[in-house]
């Protein structure tokens, strides 16, 4: 596998990353996550608009070249031989003396990881179970959450759902430490009761995530009500569809909950407002509008 590092290629046994980068001691990085469609990267604006915003929010200077960026990306897809990717692009704060900072980082590293995707067929995205976890989405550590290099709260979620064997295809949900839905390990939560669209608000410590903006978009354009609300565990169970989003699956249906062993909740297999945003999102992308 060939990644970027700085604007240069390399292959995936080479060492670049100096143990001096102060995103390798103490985690002060951001990165964004996304997939192609067609070769291009997915609402790509909006994740740079993020990852900007996220590295001054922690003192880290960077500049957005997106233009340059998408190049490099499809240069990676080209030397790697895929046709359709998932991107990792990190930017850490680069290499400083050991110890903690005394001013804004000014030298940062970025790094592009890809990985192959097949082409992705929105509409027939298959479905899959949620799982409860114990372990509790922690307060992020400024006023909102960003997708910093700091993931053990995540890891930690992900390392107990060895525990449940049932739900080993299931995305781990988190809750507050008040006992309301968060978000999943790797994505944002929507149920939809009595034809309204409801996700967590970001105050409760979750991801604003791309893709959940984007389909809060879409359901307004669609004429639905959204709305940011807390909500129980019990109250997701009553909903009528319950569905998750990242910016590589798209919108996934959820067909059950499991609690703990021998505690499943099945929810109704018929999904017409899922059906419909699925519809929307696929129909965005078969356009290239975006």
């Amino acid at each position: 596998m060939i990644f970027g590092y700085n604007s240069k290629q390399y292959d995936q046994h080479a060492t670049v990353i100096s143990p001096y980068d102060h995103g390798f001691l103490y985690g002060m990085g951001v990165f964004e996550t996304f997939r192609t469609y067609n070769g291009q990267p997915f609402l790509f604006e909006r994740h740079i608009a993020r990852l900007t915003d996220s590295l001054k929010t922690i003192g880290i200077r960077w500049e957005p070249q997106a233009e340059r960026l998408s190049s490099e990306i499809a240069a990676l897809l080209h030397v790697n031989g895929f046709e359709e990717a998932y991107v990792r692009l990190s930017v850490s704060a680069g290499i400083e003396p050991l110890g903690l900072p005394t001013q804004v980082y000014t030298q940062p590293n970025e790094l592009i990881l890809v990985k192959p995707l097949a082409k992705a067929s929105i509409p027939e995205t298959p479905t899959k179970p949620i799982q409860w976890l114990a372990t509790k989405r922690l307060a992020p550590e400024t006023d909102i959450r960003i997708k910093s290099f700091h993931y053990m709260n995540a890891i930690l979620g992900k390392q107990e759902m060895l525990h449940y064997p049932w739900a080993k295809d299931a995305e781990g949900i988190m809750l507050t430490n008040e006992g309301h839905i968060a978000e999943g390990l790797t994505s944002n939560l929507f149920m939809i009761q009595n034809g309204q669209l409801l996700t967590p608000p970001l105050d409760t410590g979750i991801l604003p995530g791309i893709t959940r903006q984007f389909v809060m978009e879409l359901a307004e354009s669609l004429g639905l009500d959204v709305i940011e609300q807390r909500f129980t565990w019990d109250d997701l169970l009553r909903a009528d569809e319950v569905f998750i989003t990242n910016s590589v699956q798209a919108i996934v249906p959820i067909h059950s909950a499991f609690y703990l062993e021998g505690n499943v909740h099945a929810f109704s297999t018929n999904r017409p407002v899922t059906s419909m945003l699925q519809q929307s999102y696929a129909s965005v992308v078969d356009r290239g509008e975006w």
